[in-house]
Parts: C-alpha cells; sequence; structure tokens
C-alpha cells in the first residue's frame, strides 16, 4: 500500500522573510521589510480577500507540522501553557453556517484533519517503544565559497519562520549544540555577500589560499620525524625551572594530576645526578615543560620545542608495554598528554575522543569507586586516586563542550567523593585532618569547580545529548541552577580569602570564565531568535553580559590567564573569540534596527571592544596559530559594522568587507612568514604550493596523530 502524499501547503510568508528564514506578519509590506527598506513586499500566494462570516464561533483545527511537533519552544511569558501550545491551532475554519464557495476549501480541511489523525496514530505507534520527544526537525545545507559545504540540522520554531540549529555536520564529522560552529547561520549573511563578490581569482581568495598553504607548511616544520625516541638532553636549568613554575602556577591549579612534593623531589634528582634518568618521570617533565611553555613569554616562543617534547611523550606512551604501566603514574602521563596536545594543538584526534579512552582506563583501575570502599590504603593514596578521578571528570565535561559530544557518563556511574581539603605536604603524614572549607589550600580551586560539576553537566547534556530537546522551560531552570552552584563555589573562596592564604588572580579568573562559558553555551542556541524576538531577550541580555565578562577576563593585560588564553588553543581560546563574535553580532544588530539619520553612538567598553578584537586575533596568529579564520571573520564582521553605521549602500558595504578580508590575509601572511624563518633549515623561501579548497577540509578532517593542529576547533568556522 502506498503511503498517502502529503500536499505541501502554500507559502503565506513574504519571499525575503522566507529566504531569510524570519518570521513574517503578512501585512503588506511586512514589520521587516519597513524594517530593512526593502520596499513592497512580493507574496508568491497573496492571500485572497477574507469571505464574510455570520457566525464568529471558529473551531481550531491543528496544523500537522504543529501538532506533530510536541516539544515546541516554550517563551518566559507562555511557561504555563507548553502543552497546549505545542497543538494549537494554526488555521481556523467556520463551524457552522458557511457561504457556498468555502464549501472546497472546508472539504481541504476536513481532508487535512484525516490525514492528520492518521499519522498521529501512526506516530503513537512509533513512539511508544522510545522517551524520545524532540521538536520537528530539517536538515539544510550552507555551501559557500570560503568554507565548503556544511549541513545545519534544525529545529523549526514559530511555524517554521524561525529555526534553532542542533547539531551541524561537515563530512564526517557531527558537532552538538555546545560547539560554536552552530551559530554560523548567524553569520550567512558574510558568507554571501563575499560569494557574490569575490571569485577564485580574488585577492581575498587568493590570499585565504596562501594563507592555508603557509599554515600547512608551519606545522609540518614544526613537526618532528615519526616516531620520535625519547631523549635525556634537558633545556638549561633556569628555564627548566622557570617552565615548571609556570606549569604549576596555571594548569595545575585548575587540575591537580602530580603531587608537588614528590615530584619536586625526583625532579631536584634528576639534576643532581649523572646516571640514567627514570623514563616515566622524563616524560612527565617533558609534558610539564610543554604545558610550561605557553605562559612563559607572550608570544609562546618555545611552541616548536614544546610540539618535540609532546612526541617523544607520545612516542614512548605507545610503546605496547600496557599492563605493566597500569597504575597511577601512567594516568597522570595521560592526563598531561591529553592537556598538552589540546592546548599546544598537536595531533588530528580531539580530547574528546582521548578522554574516553582515559575515563575507561580509569574506571577499570577502579578509581570510579571511592576508597572507602576498596580494600585499606593510605591517606596519600586514597586523595591521588580521587584528585585523578576529579581532574579525568573534569576533562571529559570540558572536551565535550570544546567538541559539541555527549558528556558519555552521569553521576550515577561513580561514587568517589571530592578531594579533601589539604594541602600536598599534609597528605604524606598519617591520619591527617581534612582543613576547613574557609582555609584556602593547594586543592582549593579543583574542589569549587567541583561544587558546580552537577549542574555544569546537566548543560551538556541538554546541549549535545540526542534524547534532549529544546525546551526554554528546561534552559531557564538549569540557569538557576548554574548560578547558584556558581555562587555556593565563589563564596568558598572568597571565605578563604579572609583566611591567610588565598586564590591568586589566576584560580578566579579560570573559575569565573569556566563557570560563564557554560551559563553563554546554554543561552546561545537561543540567541540567534532573540535578536528578532523580544520573548527571549533574557537569553540575550545572559549571553550579552556573559560574552563581556569572558572577553574582559581573556583580554586582562599582564596576567598569567590572558597569557595563557592568548598562546593555547582549545577550551579558553575558543571561547574568548566566540565571546567576541557574540558581542560583534548583537552590535551588528542593534546598528542595524537602528533608523535614525545620525551615527549610532557606542558606550565607551563596546567601542574598547571592537578596537581591541581584530589586535587580538592578530596576536593568536603571531603567537603560533596557523589557522586564520577567526582574525578573518572578526575582520569582516567589523567592516560590516562600520558600514552599517556609516549608512553605506550595499556595494559600498561588500567593497569594505572585502577590503577588510584582503588585509587580514596580509597580516596573517606577513605573522607566518616571521614566523617560519626560524624553522626553515636552510633559510629559502616558501613558495605556496597550488591548494584546492576540497582538499584543505580533507587536510583538517584527518584524524591521524602526525596531522599536528589538525584537531584545533577553529578549524570548523567556514
Amino acid at each position: 500500500m502506498e503511503p498517502i502524499r502529503r500536499r505541501r501547503r502554500p507559502a503565506v510568508a513574504c519571499t525575503l522573510c522566507r529566504k531569510r528564514k524570519m518570521r513574517c506578519n503578512r501585512e503588506s509590506p511586512c514589520s521587516n521589510c519597513k524594517r530593512s527598506r526593502h520596499g513592497e513586499c512580493v507574496y508568491d500566494n497573496p492571500l485572497p480577500p477574507p469571505n464574510p462570516v455570520r457566525n464568529t464561533n471558529r473551531v481550531l483545527a491543528p496544523d500537522i507540522c504543529g501538532a506533530l511537533n510536541t516539544a515546541s519552544l516554550p517563551t518566559p511569558e507562555d511557561q504555563s501553557s507548553t502543552s497546549r501550545s505545542a497543538t494549537i491551532a494554526s488555521f481556523s475554519s467556520p463551524a457552522s453556517t458557511t457561504p457556498h464557495s468555502d464549501l472546497p476549501e472546508l472539504e481541504a480541511l476536513k481532508s487535512k484533519v484525516r490525514l492528520l489523525e492518521d499519522q498521529l496514530a501512526k506516530s503513537a505507534t512509533a513512539t511508544s517503544h522510545t522517551q524520545v520527544s524532540t521538536p520537528a526537525s530539517n536538515l539544510e545545507t550552507t555551501s559557500t565559497q570560503l568554507g565548503g559545504t556544511f549541513h545545519v540540522h534544525a529545529q523549526s520554531q514559530f511555524g517554521g519562520a524561525m529555526v534553532i540549529p542542533r547539531a551541524i555536520s561537515h563530512k564526517t564529522r557531527l558537532f552538538g549544540q555546545s560547539h560554536f560552529v552552530t551559530g554560523l547561520p548567524l553569520l550567512r549573511d558574510i558568507m554571501e555577500i563575499i560569494d557574490e563578490h569575490t571569485d577564485e581569482t580574488s585577492d581575498l581568495i587568493t590570499g585565504y589560499q596562501k594563507c592555508k598553504a603557509m599554515g600547512k607548511h608551519i606545522k609540518k616544520l614544526r613537526v618532528p620525524v615519526w616516531p620520535t625516541p625519547l631523549t635525556t638532553h634537558l633545556v638549561s636549568r633556569a628555564i627548566s625551572d622557570s617552565l615548571v613554575e609556570c606549569y604549576f602556577g596555571t594548569i595545575e591549579k585548575l587540575h591537580r594530576v602530580l603531587h608537588i612534593p614528590t615530584f619536586q623531589k625526583q625532579y631536584d634528582g634528576l639534576w643532581a645526578s649523572d646516571g640514567e634518568p627514570d623514563r616515566e618521570f622524563l616524560v612527565q617533565l617533558r609534558l610539564v615543560h610543554a604545558l610550561g611553555a605557553i605562559t612563559y613569554d607572550d608570544n609562546f616562543s618555545l611552541r616548536a620545542s614544546a610540539t618535540q617534547w609532546i612526541y617523544e611523550a607520545q612516542t614512548w606512551i605507545s610503546e605496547p608495554e600496557f599492563k605493566s604501566r597500569l597504575g597511577i603514574q601512567f594516568l597522570q602521563t595521560n592526563i598531561l598528554l591529553l592537556l598538552a596536545r589540546e592546548t599546544v594543538a598537536v595531533g588530528g584526534e580531539t580530547m574528546w575522543i582521548g578522554c574516553g579512552a582515559l575515563l575507561r582506563t580509569a574506571m577499570s583501575m577502579g578509581l570510579h569507586r571511592d576508597p572507602t570502599h576498596l580494600p585499606q590504603t593510605p591517606t596519600f593514596v586514597c586523595e591521588m586516586r580521587r584528585r585523578i578521578w576529579n581532574t579525568i571528570l573534569e576533562l571529559c565535561l570540558q572536551s565535550c563542550m570544546s567538541c559539541g559530544g555527549s558528556p558519555m557518563i552521569s553521576i550515577e556511574d561513580f561514587d568517589t567523593e571530592t578531594p579533601g581539603n589539604y594541602d600536598d605536604e599534609q597528605i604524606m603524614s598519617d591520619n591527617p585532618t581534612s582543613r576547613p572549607d574557609g582555609v584556602f589550600t593547594q586543592s582549593s580551586t579543583a574542589r569549587a569547580l567541583r561544587k558546580t560539576y552537577s549542574s555544569r553537566l546537566n548543560v551538556a547534556k541538554l546541549l549535545n545529548d540526542l534524547r534532549q530537546g529544546d525546551s526554554y522551560q528546561e534552559t531557564l531552570r538549569l540557569d538557576a541552577e548554574l548560578k547558584a552552584s556558581y555562587k555556593e563555589a565563589i563564596q568558598t573562596l572568597q571565605t578563604s580569602n579572609k583566611n591567610g592564604n588565598s586564590p591568586t588572580d589566576f584560580d578566579l579568573f579560570a573559575i569565573d570564565f569556566i563557570m560563564r562559558r557554560y551559563l553563554s553555551a546554554l543561552h546561545f542556541p537561543f540567541f540567534g531568535l532573540s535578536l528578532k524576538e523580544p520573548s527571549y531577550a533574557f537569553s540575550r541580555k545572559m549571553s550579552i553580559e556573559t560574552a563581556f565578562r569572558m572577553w574582559s577576563i581573556g583580554r586582562n593585560d599582564n596576567s598569567a590567564f590572558a597569557r595563557f588564553v592568548t598562546c593555547s588553543t582549545g577550551f579558553f581560546r575558543t571561547a574568548t573569540w566566540l565571546a567576541s563574535v557574540m558581542l560583534l553580532l548583537d552590535l551588528r544588530n542593534q546598528v542595524q534596527e537602528d533608523d535614525t539619520l545620525s551615527p549610532t553612538p557606542l558606550q565607551p567598553d563596546v567601542f574598547n571592544m571592537m578596537q581591541d578584537s581584530k589586535p587580538w586575533t592578530l596576536k593568536c596568529v603571531e603567537a603560533g596559530e596557523t589557522n586564520i579564520k577567526g582574525h578573518l571573520i572578526t575582520c569582516l564582521l567589523l567592516a560590516q559594522i562600520r558600514a552599517t553605521m556609516n549608512r553605506a549602500s550595499k556595494e559600498e558595504m561588500a567593497q569594505g568587507m572585502i577590503r577588510a578580508g584582503e588585509e587580514a590575509t596580509r597580516e596573517a601572511l606577513g605573522a607566518f612568514e616571521a614566523s617560519v624563518v626560524p624553522l626553515e633549515p636552510d633559510g629559502g623561501e616558501f613558495q605556496a604550493p597550488p591548494l584546492d579548497f576540497g582538499e584543505d577540509w580533507d587536510l583538517m578532517l584527518t584524524d591521524g596523530f602526525l596531522n599536528g593542529g589538525a584537531g584545533d576547533p577553529m578549524s570548523w568556522i567556514f
């Protein structure tokens, strides 16, 4: 039996609103056309004049798509009527007295209702065995000259006039809502302008092509020969001490991996002894050096050396001697290697994949069970197991937010307690007493983050899990839960600030940044809607407030955290760049809606952000970043905003954006040429090979370890 063919409903929105996927009020002209000064609306199917109706009582008939959309998005104003709004009528018909001319329309309506009933019966049968309940989704393909083809998995809202991206797929990769690339539709107009005014021979396209080729060449020069045997050669003692200090002053504060007194004892013994060093400790020292090199100076001058050290550690850990190494020190080395590969951009495999293997290794060793359930063990071993497990949990959550993957773990999967509030020296003695929460110790920062773990895990699941739908009520609930847990964590640190030892600026900046990143990600799916729908003004407010705070923290001059954000790759720098883009998108929307004749006034903090965003992205390139997409998009957005503020015509705006893009590629190319000089063995001039755009994407999609930097999150902007 052939399935009943569903007749496509005629379009009722004007052509401009349909093209831009905006809500149309169906007037002539509509409100969007008035705002954009587009002129007279054009309707493919103009509505006929209304027929006189004698009876004002009307029966609401559910629309097919609207009725199937059982999880439609509620707003703060109608949270109490969510279940009812999912099946509310999208069209109506006379109930009783109907003119003779309306009989065909009534028959069509009855036929559509019967079809709806059949489809609902089939839907109920098909979904009786599952808990999946998500809004009706659609797949939209976006293809641009610079970026290639992306597939946006979206959910329709407001009868299809607006969509919320649930995921983005590109070739073999799928990214959930926490991945910043789901904001790609907000930049579609920029890509369309570039496509309309450039071709493969344009200076912008050829300049971008040269930058991609040069970036690939630089990464190849940084990569040592594989395999890379572990060597005993070390940098000078002075540099080594500085690198170790940089590591313990930054990453170790957030993620407790090493026992500092034990490491220091082995470290001093390494320099004092002339014998063969312990290879396992030497690998850890290599990775500590690589992580410390990120904040050693402002330009990450030791990046090539850090890459060499990471490759040596990867070669050693790949040796087939697994069972004998299965211990706490092996887990420590794996954690350091994951952190180094992520922050130095080495390897094509995402951190999320590596964290999954690390999580299962730890569970096979029983770290997910609290030591109180295991045979009696010393306090030192118990606390180290709790610290390592806590760090693995944090890395799994952080990596799933960065790559848009599911957390793949729940609170019910483990019962390991939070690490005790001990300094490292304490746990070396027998039966130490944990200090009160009001006393700051070397574990206080990690403990404060653990207080917020449950709420942050719920945010990650809402954004990335397959069986989660877009519920604005759930978003608001998690918003309150996240803020409450953050308040509790920050109060603990503020109390300890008054009792002797106090957290450093890096501690406070890092926790503040991490919590605001989750708040920002929670509201980001509704950010695009909030620019058009006042009902979601709260999400817009939260998005902008958190973005501005993250940008301010990441750009705090002369701070170790700002240096870490600029010189590293991954979670922190990508979130900082995304914060700047969100602020620019909000500013663009403001100036586009401003219909006064005078230029749009800017607040000083907004103006400073505009002035700083381009130099910061260029500084990231100068610090060793080989992907220019973040810098290019920032420059294009700034040019578009300035043209809009100056009331430029569409053609003038397009030409200004192209000039800004060309300047961005020239700046990046100059930074690349300066960084390639110390890497070139013979000092020869680089000749850019012909690079096809499709080939460029294939290179970035490679998962092989030897493709250094392929896993960089910034690779997915286009």
